[in-house]
Formats: C-alpha cells, sequence, structure tokens
C-alpha cells in the first residue's frame, strides 16, 4: 500500500523505514530537513508541503501522523483534515489523550474523513522488532490500514489489535504507559534495596541476567535494566530526574473518575515527582517538625 508519514522523530523514522523495508510506498513530510533525506535514501519520497503529500497519493489516501501530544497534533490535524477528501484515512500515531481523540473524530467525521488513533510501544527497538500497535477506528478505515499495520507489528497475526471505536486505542496505550509507570518503579525500588545491601557485594548486573531467565519478574523492561547495568552497575553519568510524558496522569484522572483504586500507578507518578526536587521543602519540615516535638537531630545546611 501507499501512505505518507508526518513527522520523522525517533520512533517515526523508524516506523518509515521498516514501512518501506516491507515493500510500501511511502511520502514523508518533517518540519527539519535531515529526517527527510534520510528517508529518501532508503527509498521514500518527499513531500515539501500538505499540499504535495495529498497531490502524491492516490485515493483513498493514508496519512500517519508522529507528532507530539497537544497542539502540534491538533494544529496538523485541522490543516490536513481541509486538505483530504471523504473516505480519506488520517492516523494519529502519537500519545494523545484519548478525549482528545474522540472530539477530533466527531469533527473528521463530518467532512467523511476516518480518523484512526493507533497507540504505538516499541521504542527505538520498534524498528527491528516490530510495534505493538492499539487501534482504534471504523472497522472499514482499519481494513485499509490493514498492511501497513501488519508490517508494522512483529508478525501479521500479533503485536496488534483493532481494539475499538475512535478514541479507544489511545485509551488502551494510556493505560499501558500506566502500568509501565509501576513496573518501573517496582525494578527501580528492588534494585535499590540490593544496592544497598553493601555487605554482600552483591553484583546487580549479574542479578538482572539472573531474573532474566526463569524468572517470574522477567520481562522486556527487565532485558532493558541488565542492558544498562551492563555498562555502568553504579549509573554515574546519569541523573536521578525522570521526566513523565503525560499518560501517567491521564491514567490516575482516570482511574479517579471510573472510582478504581490505582495506588501502585499513582505512587509510581509520584515518585517522578519526587525525582525531580533536588532539596525537598517537606523533607525539611518533617525533619523540624521531629525536632519540635521530641528534640531529635536535625542535619543543618552548609
Amino acid at each position: 500500500m501507499e501512505l505518507a508519514m508526518m513527522g520523522l522523530g525517533k520512533m517515526g523514522g523508524n516506523m518509515a523505514s521498516r514501512l518501506l523495508r516491507g515493500g510500501h510506498r511511502v511520502v514523508v513530510h518533517n518540519r527539519s530537513p535531515e529526517p527527510v533525506r534520510a528517508a529518501e535514501a532508503e527509498g521514500a519520497e518527499a513531500a515539501t508541503t500538505l499540499e504535495d503529500i495529498v497531490a502524491r497519493l492516490s485515493a483513498p489516501r493514508v496519512v500517519w501522523m508522529m507528532l507530539p501530544a497537544g497542539q502540534v497534533t491538533e494544529d496538523a490535524l485541522l490543516l490536513m483534515s481541509e486538505r483530504l477528501s471523504a473516505g480519506d484515512v488520517l492516523v494519529d500515531g502519537g500519545n494523545s489523550n484519548y478525549k482528545d481523540t474522540m472530539r477530533r473524530a466527531t469533527l473528521l467525521a463530518a467532512k467523511g474523513i476516518d480518523l484512526v488513533d493507533c497507540g504505538t510501544s516499541g521504542g527505538i527497538w520498534g524498528l527491528a522488532e516490530g510495534y505493538s500497535l492499539m487501534v482504534g477506528g471504523r472497522p472499514e478505515a482499519i481494513a485499509i490500514l490493514r498492511p501497513a499495520l501488519e508490517t508494522l507489528a512483529p508478525a501479521a497475526d500479533r503485536g496488534w489489535a483493532h481494539v475499538g471505536p475512535p478514541g479507544a486505542g489511545h485509551f488502551v496505550k494510556m493505560i499501558h504507559n500506566g502500568i509501565e509507570y509501576g513496573m518501573m518503579q517496582a525494578y527501580a525500588e528492588g534494585f535499590e534495596i540490593l544496592r544497598a545491601k553493601r555487605e554482600f557485594g552483591l553484583d546487580l548486573h549479574q542479578i538482572a541476567e539472573l531474573w532474566r531467565h526463569g524468572s517470574v519478574v522477567r520481562s522486556w523492561l527487565l532485558d532493558l535494566t541488565a542492558a544498562a547495568l551492563a555498562v555502568d552497575p553504579e549509573l554515574s553519568d546519569i541523573r536521578g530526574w525522570v521526566a513523565d510524558s503525560g499518560e501517567g496522569r491521564w491514567t490516575v484522572a482516570e482511574a479517579i473518575d471510573q472510582d478504581v483504586p490505582a495506588p501502585v500507578i499513582t505512587l509510581a507518578l509520584l515518585m517522578r515527582f519526587v525525582s525531580r526536587q533536588d532539596e525537598r521543602y517537606a523533607a525539611k519540615l518533617l525533619a523540624a517538625m521531629r525536632n519540635q516535638f521530641g528534640g531529635h537531630a536535625v542535619l543543618k545546611t552548609e
């Protein structure tokens, strides 16, 4: 099949490469020229404008966006919707909020354009291993996309699924990322406890490798942990500052809206906030309170 890829960041560029290697015709468009030239070297066709994208594709056109969530995606979607025709398909493969996706799908449906939301997991490894694709949209639009989905996934019959109507793909990806927060935090805490037991002289990389085989806690995240520990067990070049993409926050908000207790995911999100504080005011106040009621010693700043 043929399609256009808008947004050639690391994941978007890799997805374009996987599609090209799978024999698909790919038109690419990106704000900066370097990723476009790299894609052209692999056989992609460069489109210089949004009108050029539309002109290069035959109906029904498929335009796949891999853009940051928020206003960037909103603007691109509206601009493309003004240029596409009834029967065309616009894919949002980024991490948009599912509520935005549902609203946008309604707007596009009025023009006869399908919005397909594709929650995409796989990171930098997706090019070689394939991507996990959580797809929301009308069945008719998914049928048009199916050849590309089968190429991007690890295999034609696994690693991708049509999970529901517009918005469902991004919703499932949101919960996926919330679970990921909890798993990552559990690994991080466990390895910190192991490291703290200095008298045993534990080799953290050895333990990670041990757990990768046969253990009930084995996972791809553990594989990646082992890879990081193999390079530097002390992680001496890495600051303990952890960002969040927003999907953990949305998952916690959804749990509250649905009256579903989600303490592990919630605490994992809050621990990311803790990581960004060099000197926590709350910790200072705790120390001051202990000093006030019990005369406990406090450490003074130098």
